[in-house]
Order: C-alpha cells, then sequence, then structure tokens
C-alpha cells in the first residue's frame, strides 16, 4: 500500500525523496499547481529573488548535504557596508554595525533551486499538483482520501506535511480527538502572518554609497530590510519584511507607495521608481495561512510534535513539516528534520 504525503512544500519533497529512494509507494499531492509551499522565487531580468525563506545557516547539516548531494551554489549575504536606521518620526540614521543576517547562506538561483532539486527526479505519476485532500477516511484496514475534484486515493499512511491548522480543516472520518484537534489548531504556522515586498534595480546604488542594504525601521510599512540581490551580475535587489498589522495592508496600492516611499527615505532617489516591485502577503494565502495565522508571531515559537499529535489512527496518520521539529522547528532545516523523523517511523 501506498503513503499519501499531503503537502508539496521542502518537507513533502524530503519525505518524497527519501521514499523513492527506497523504493516504497507513496503519492503526494499539493494544492498548489507548483512545488515549494512557502518557499517561493519570482524571476525579472535572469534574478532569482526569494519571496518566502531566503536564507540558511551553518550548524545545519540536512540543508548542506542536500546543498552538496545536488551541487547546488551557495553564496553568503552581502552584508558589506554601513546600516541605516529610521525612528519613529520618519528620520534616517547611518551607522555601523552587525547585519543581522551576516553569516547566512542563500542559493544561487534562489531557494527554488532546492525545490527543482528535489522535485526533478521524481515520476509523474508519483504526484498530482492543483488538488488538495478534503476529507480523510479511516475503516481499520487502510485510509480513504477525497480530493476537491471528488476524486478519492486509498494508502496505508497519510502524512500532512503542511501547517497542522491546515490540516485541522480536513474532515476526519472519524473524528478525531478533540484533544488532537485542538492541539493541531493551536500550533502557530510559521512565517504565515508575514508579508514581505521585494524592489529590482538594475544597479546596487546602495553598495556604490557604501550601504549594505541593511535598514531597520520604527516608522514602516517595513520594518526590516536587506540586500536581496544575486551573487554575481544582476538585477539586484532590496527586499524587506513588512510589519504592518494583515488587516491594515489589504490595499495592495497603497502599500506599494508607501513601500516606495520608505525605499526613497532609507535609501535615496535612485531607490524610488525600481523595476518590479513585487509583494507576497502570506497571511491572505489560503494554502499556507488561517485567520487564526493573521496576528504576525512577535517571537520564534516553541516547536516540536505535540503529544496528542502522536500515534494517531494507529500510526497512520503522521505529521510533518517545519511546525513539528523538535530541534530546528521555524527553519527549513526543521522541515527537513520532520521528514526525517517520518521517514523512520514509516520504515519501522
Amino acid at each position: 500500500m501506498r503513503t499519501l504525503i499531503i503537502g508539496g512544500g521542502l518537507s513533502g519533497l524530503a519525505l518524497a525523496d527519501a521514499l523513492e529512494t527506497a523504493g516504497l509507494d507513496y503519492l503526494l499531492v499539493d494544492g498548489r499547481n507548483r512545488f515549494g509551499g512557502r518557499i517561493m522565487t519570482e524571476t525579472h531580468g535572469g534574478g532569482y529573488f526569494d519571496m518566502g525563506p531566503a536564507w540558511f545557516w551553518p550548524g545545519q547539516p540536512r540543508i548542506a548535504s542536500l546543498a552538496r548531494r545536488f551541487d547546488l551554489k551557495v553564496f553568503d549575504q552581502y552584508a558589506d557596508g554601513d546600516l541605516l536606521f529610521e525612528n519613529q518620526h520618519g528620520q534616517v540614521q547611518r551607522g555601523r554595525g552587525f547585519s543581522s543576517m551576516e553569516g547566512s547562506w542563500r542559493f544561487k538561483g534562489g531557494m527554488q533551486s532546492l525545490i527543482r532539486a528535489l522535485s526533478g527526479h521524481l515520476p509523474k505519476e508519483r504526484y498530482r499538483l492543483g488538488t488538495h485532500v478534503t476529507a480523510l477516511e479511516n475503516n481499520g484496514s487502510q485510509l480513504t482520501a477525497t480530493f476537491a475534484s471528488g476524486e478519492s486515493t486509498v494508502a496505508s499512511a497519510a502524512v500532512f506535511a503542511l501547517p497542522p491548522r491546515l490540516a485541522a480543516q480536513v474532515r476526519f472520518t472519524p473524528s478525531l480527538p478533540a484533544p488532537t484537534l485542538q492541539a493541531m489548531q493551536g500550533v502557530n504556522t510559521w512565517m504565515a502572518g508575514q508579508a514581505k515586498a521585494l524592489a529590482v534595480y538594475d544597479t546596487p546604488f546602495w553598495r556604490h554609497a557604501g550601504l549594505s542594504g541593511d535598514a531597520s525601521s520604527r516608522f514602516g510599512p517595513m520594518v526590516e530590510i536587506h540586500d536581496a540581490s544575486p551573487n554575481e551580475g544582476g538585477p539586484f535587489g532590496l527586499f524587506g519584511f513588512i510589519g504592518v498589522p494583515p488587516m491594515g495592508r489589504r490595499d495592495d496600492h497603497e502599500l506599494r507607495l508607501q513601500v516606495s516611499a520608505q525605499l526613497t527615505r532609507l535609501f535615496g532617489s535612485a531607490a524610488a521608481r525600481p523595476d518590479a516591485l513585487f509583494i507576497k502577503d502570506w497571511a491572505y494565502d489560503p494554502l499556507t495561512s488561517t485567520p487564526a495565522d493573521r496576528e504576525p508571531l512577535q517571537t520564534h515559537p516553541e516547536y516540536g510534535l505535540p503529544d496528542a499529535m502522536k500515534g494517531i489512527w494507529s500510526g497512520k496518520l503522521l505529521f510533518a513539516g517545519t511546525e513539528v521539529a523538535g530541534q530546528f522547528g521555524g527553519y527549513l532545516e526543521g522541515a527537513l528534520e520532520a521528514a526525517e523523523a517520518v521517514v523512520r517511523d514509516l520504515l519501522k
């Protein structure tokens, strides 16, 4: 019997890759028409710009191992030059300091290069994109999953490789125990309340001015800005995390005006008219976020697999995704850690 993997982000792909290597039957499904989940890379003028996770760090062995396996090129986050600070009145100060992302690594071609490498060798009959599971039934000997299209498939086990709050939206028969559903609904979805803006330029004018591209602001709308440029060549980019709460950023046109105005205050007139301005609001992406996620996280949550989510349906129902990783929860490494734990359970 096959394993059903629900979610084609990094964790789901890593799990599919492991089962493919082991010669086991599986089906990977994802509601998006692409792989990657919260990993999303925009392209412009030959440049690659991450609108979701962008970095990984030393001391994260699983993602480093994948980089070596697929011969992915890694480069240091640009951090040379002065930092900028914007106070609550919109006044800009220039100073020296430690760039908050100095020492982090990025992939040439964006994080999507990792997704392409993992998904590229999966047989087409092993995955379905653009479909999602609406119901899951356990009859004791097998599971039956129903898709939004009305089609169904059977499996011996199902793995939710996506945020637990999204998994809780599935109709379960028999119903899951109340403590299990409460635990699923109580896990904060990493990054779900975030919005990210990214401006693309022909030249890295901030570097020419001796700036690193790093800025912090108490005025906004972006609270934290970094250089998002490729490792070599152009085009070049600046990106920022938007600190305005989700309900205050629904007007896309107004938000774009505010982002452009802030970039101009910080980096001068050269920043006023980017060649492209991408904005991704994860809080309103229904395949990432639920209404409960629309309050941005102020601190890094304590992640891990809650006891109430263990051993469900005699071990037929499992959870992956970065939110259930015990050590690296909330990071890309956590997505790989969680997939690794599920593989151990499936191969017992």
